[in-house]
């Protein structure tokens, strides 16, 4: 049995983001499936000295550590200006910090959404891009546009091209690890 590790790189308590891991974790039924929620791994902003007089956290150290026990990792990003969200940015600046190749050999499925219609297609794309710098494999990605009309609660997403293509990406993730 494979192990995957799923987050969103949000810590907002409403992130549709993690809404969006979770439903997807909960498509995956032959491989155990470790769910964090960011929310409960706050980091202060990176800087050189922050990390001299502070060290590593120890939940750094930590979601390090599940990062690289995990044969594959499933992100999904979230948008602030066309961009990553400083959240996120910074906890890849922390990770790399601690270990540069974090995520060696790892598979990842990255994904993102947003209420808009690119469904925050910017930051997804400067992370695929980012992601490989620190031993990540892009398997494959995927983004849900227009969260609130394309995604239900209680159905998981609802329009059927687009949840051919996240079953599509999912099952291709899924046969590299």
């Amino acid at each position: 049995m494979s192990a995957i590790l799923a987050l969103a790189g949000s810590n907002s308590s409403t992130s549709i983001n993690f809404k969006l891991v979770q439903y997807t974790a909960g498509l995956i039924g032959d491989k155990q499936v470790q769910l964090l929620n960011m929310v409960n791994y706050p980091f202060p902003m990176y800087s050189e000295d922050n990390e001299q007089e502070m060290g590593f956290s120890n939940s750094l150290v930590e979601l390090r550590n599940y990062i690289m026990k995990a044969n594959g990792v499933i992100i999904s990003v979230n948008e602030h200006n066309s961009n990553p969200s400083a959240y996120f940015k910074n906890v890849l600046d922390w990770l790399s910090r601690l270990e540069k190749n974090f995520l060696e050999d790892t598979e990842v499925l990255l994904m993102s959404t947003s209420p808009g219609k690119r469904g925050a297609i910017g930051s997804l794309e400067i992370i695929e891009k980012l992601l490989p710098r620190f031993g990540a494999n892009i398997s494959t990605t995927f983004s849900l546009p227009s969260f609130y009309e394309n995604f239900d609660p209680e159905k998981g997403i609802t329009d059927n091209a687009l949840a051919e293509k996240h079953k599509m990406a999912l099952a291709e993730f899924l046969s590299k690890i």
